[in-house]
C-alpha cells in the first residue's frame, strides 16, 4: 500500500510546488495557458496548470530611468550636452507583455530621441531659462508614445546640462556686465534720494533758522565726542548775519560792462598817411 501512496505524494507535492505561485501587492502576473493569452492575475497567490499555463510577472511600481548624455544642437546652433531623468509605471499588465517585446528599453530609447526632437527645437536660452516648460513637453510626447504600450510617463526631469567653454566664459561675462549695470543704477538711485533729501532739509532750514542752530549744536557735539584731542571754539552765528546785507549790496552795486559802450581804444597815426598829406 505505501509503495503506491508514496509516489502520488510526491506527484502531489510536484504539482503544487510547480503550480502555486504567490504575488506581491505591487505584481501582477500575465497568464498565457497553450501559448494565448488568458487573463492578468494577482495579487496572492495564483494556481496554475503545469506545462499548460505561463505566467509573465510585471511590476506595477514607478520605475526610475536615468537618461545618458545626449548632444545637441540648439536652433541657435549651439552644441550642449543634455542628460535627464525619467519616472514612469505600468498602467496596463496585459498590453506591456503583448504590444512590445520590453518596455523597459523601449522607453529609454524613446526618451532619448525625444530629448534630442525638442532640444533641438529651443533656443539656448530657452532650455536654460524655461527647463520646466521643456520638461512638461517632453513628458507629454512620451506618455502619448507609450499610451499604447501600457506605459504611463508620469515625470520627466532635465538634470545636467553641459555648456562649451567659450559659451561658459560668455555668459560669466555677461553676468557681470549685468551685475556692473545694476550696482549703478543703485548708486545712481541712492545719490538721487540723497540729493533730494538734502533739497528738503535746505528748504526747511531756510524756513526755519533755528533748525540751523540746532544743527550747528548737533555738529558741535559730534565733533567732542570723537575723543580726539581737539580745541573747538564756538562763534555765534549772528555775527555772519551781518555780512549778508553788505554781501547783497556789493552784488546790486556791480556793473554791468556793456561791450558796445566800451571806449575805442588809441590808434597812433600812421607816418604814411602824413607823408602824404604834406
Amino acid at each position: 500500500m505505501l509503495t503506491y501512496v508514496l509516489p502520488v505524494l510526491i506527484l502531489v507535492v510536484l504539482f503544487l510546488m510547480n503550480a502555486i505561485r504567490i504575488l506581491n501587492e505591487y505584481e501582477r502576473g500575465v497568464i498565457f495557458r497553450l501559448g494565448r493569452f488568458l487573463k492578468v492575475k494577482g495579487p496572492g497567490i495564483i494556481i496554475l496548470i503545469p506545462v499548460l499555463d505561463k505566467m509573465v510577472r510585471t511590476s506595477l511600481r514607478i520605475v526610475t530611468l536615468d537618461v545618458p548624455h545626449q548632444e545637441v544642437i540648439t536652433q541657435d546652433n549651439v552644441t550642449i550636452k543634455v542628460n535627464a531623468v525619467l519616472y514612469y509605471r505600468i498602467m496596463s499588465p496585459q498590453h506591456a507583455v503583448l504590444e512590445i517585446e520590453d518596455y523597459h528599453f523601449a522607453t529609454s530609447q524613446l526618451s532619448q530621441t525625444t530629448i534630442r526632437t525638442v532640444c533641438g527645437a529651443s533656443e539656448l536660452d530657452e532650455i536654460l531659462g524655461q527647463r520646466e516648460k521643456l520638461n512638461t513637453r517632453i513628458q507629454s510626447i512620451l506618455d502619448e508614445q507609450t499610451d499604447a504600450w501600457g506605459v504611463k510617463v508620469t515625470t520627466v526631469e532635465l538634470k545636467h546640462i553641459d555648456l562649451p567653454q567659450e559659451m561658459q566664459r560668455a555668459m560669466a561675462a555677461q553676468a557681470e556686465a549685468e551685475r556692473e549695470r545694476r550696482a549703478k543704477v543703485i548708486g545712481a538711485e541712492g545719490e538721487f534720494q540723497a540729493a533730494k533729501r538734502l533739497t528738503q532739509a535746505a528748504q526747511i532750514i531756510s524756513e526755519y533758522p533755528q533748525a540751523l542752530q540746532l544743527r550747528y549744536l548737533q555738529t558741535m557735539r559730534e565733533m567732542t565726542s570723537e575723543g580726539r584731542n581737539a580745541t573747538v571754539i564756538p562763534i555765534p552765528i549772528d555775527l555772519f548775519r551781518g555780512l549778508n546785507p553788505i554781501m547783497s549790496e556789493h552784488a546790486q552795486g556791480a556793473t554791468k560792462i556793456d561791450p558796445d559802450n566800451l571806449p575805442e581804444p588809441d590808434v597812433p597815426p600812421d607816418p604814411l598817411s602824413s607823408e602824404q598829406k604834406s
